[in-house]
């Protein structure tokens, strides 16, 4: 015991003041080990289930980082308002609101209720809302979104135990008030926040699991095992309405885990992640893609399936290029109600088709007399105008050779402009800049 009064939550381990957290975990270990109300006889499981809840909580708080450091500046009033010891049976001790009130002049921290828990009751009063949704990302591709779909899919989750109806105990039997939180599901500590400054948090009791009491394992329900709920697997349906886009979200109202302490179970939702097409670009109700088309029908026009659309049909295309029109490189054709559909609509989008000319291979013309009748069917070159002014002087014939890229361009310069990058004054070697003397 400390001179408080309080019993010492390192004695309660049967560890030091100094001991590592490896240490206490292992002491830990050992201590619920040998005290768990299962492992002694009837007549002396009273006294180890109040020893299992003092080995347990003094774990709680040792085990923490922050908590530890609290207790060790503050014992066991930073932790708990009704008693020193934070243990059946404890009383005496510094109020934690009066702490707070010495530290910030006023009745703990601002907008922080004070230590007699939670407002509202108990844990279950207080929440008796909705219970808490699932959201997950579900990955779509293209020809569902165009098409839409229907999947079905196993789900295990958390069910109200039917045989004790969500109470955890057996039939008659009455649970034990939580000793650690006395009854109220929650408890409060204070938290480091900055040099010299703390503040107040209420977190659900570790030794009930936020619900204020507990059942004797000799009075639990035997198909739960006090967990008041039990996994049951269920087949679901999930639609996916065409049309739908990135982003949207499809709720399975009521399907999420169940809780006895909700008034109703949350949904499960689905967020569609659209994954890239090979083939196709999205925006809105409308689609893009490339149109590959060769020289020749870049010039005299084509009559072909152009692509596949996400339904499987081809796409045919008659192209006639009247009056010696061509198709030039990045040229955009758009096709009128062949995009997306609309949801809960016949009417689609349009589908746009960026025309990419595809040249010969190199050596399609072997002869002299193949590039003579190219040029003779192919509009002459038209002569070169210089602006007034302009006119060379004199006229040179250089050679020249290809290269692939751009990446030599200002090789060797210091020029930004090359796209070179800035060098490192504190280069290994690099001389330091020296300052000027006057």
């Amino acid at each position: 015991m400390s001179a408080t009064g309080e019993q010492d939550l390192y004695e309660v381990l049967n560890v030091t003041v100094t001991a590592s957290k490896a240490e206490i975990k292992k002491a830990y270990h050992k201590a619920a080990l040998s005290s768990h109300p299962d492992k002694v006889p009837e007549h002396q499981r009273e006294e180890a289930d109040v020893q299992f809840k003092h080995i347990s909580r003094a774990y709680e708080i040792l085990g923490d980082d922050d908590n530890r450091a609290m207790y060790d500046q503050h014992g066991m009033a930073a932790f708990d308002k009704g008693g020193a010891s934070g243990f059946p049976g404890g009383a005496g001790g510094p109020d934690l609101d009066d702490i707070l009130a010495q530290m910030f002049g006023g009745g703990g921290m601002p907008g922080m209720g004070g230590m007699g828990g939670m407002p509202g009751g108990g844990p279950a009063e207080r929440r008796r809302g909705k219970g808490r949704n699932e959201v997950q990302q579900y990955e779509v591709t293209l020809e569902m979104l165009y098409k839409g779909k229907t999947t079905r899919f196993a789900s295990t989750k958390n069910v109200i135990c039917e045989h004790c109806k969500g109470s955890g105990g057996k039939e008659k039997a009455k649970p034990k008030p939580c000793d650690s939180c006395k009854g109220k599901g929650a408890t409060t500590r204070l938290r480091p926040v900055g040099p010299g400054l703390v503040t107040q948090e209420t977190v659900p009791c570790g030794t009930c699991s936020g619900r204020g009491k507990f059942y004797a394992e000799k009075d639990k329900c035997k198909k739960c095992k006090g967990a008041r709920t039990v996994k049951q697997k269920k087949i679901l349906e999930l639609y996916i309405p065409r049309g739908s886009r990135e982003g949207e979200k499809i709720v399975l109202a009521g399907e999420a885990d169940q809780d006895p302490d909700d008034a109703e179970p949350g949904d499960i939702i689905f967020e569609l992640v659209e994954e890239p097409h090979k083939t196709f670009h999205r925006a809105g109700a409308d689609l893009q893609a490339e149109l590959d088309i060769s020289l020749s029908e870049a010039l005299t026009g084509f009559h072909r399936v152009v692509v596949t659309h996400l339904d499987g049909r081809g796409i045919l295309l008659r192209v006639e290029q009247p009056e010696g029109q061509v198709l030039r490189p990045d040229q955009i054709l758009r096709v009128s109600g062949e995009g997306m559909p609309f949801k809960k609509s016949d009417a689609r989008g349009d589908l746009y088709l960026t025309v990419n000319v595809k040249f010969p291979e190199d050596g399609w013309l072997r002869n002299q007399a193949a590039v003579d009748r190219v040029r003779a069917v192919l509009p002459a070159p038209e002569p070169v105008q210089f602006a007034p002014g302009e006119t060379p002087e004199a006229v040179d014939e250089v050679d020249f050779e290809e290269v692939e890229n751009m990446d030599e361009f200002g090789g060797g310069s210091d020029d930004p402009r090359a796209g070179a990058e800035w060098e490192d004054d504190e280069e290994e070697g690099a001389e330091a800049p020296q300052c000027a003397q006057q």
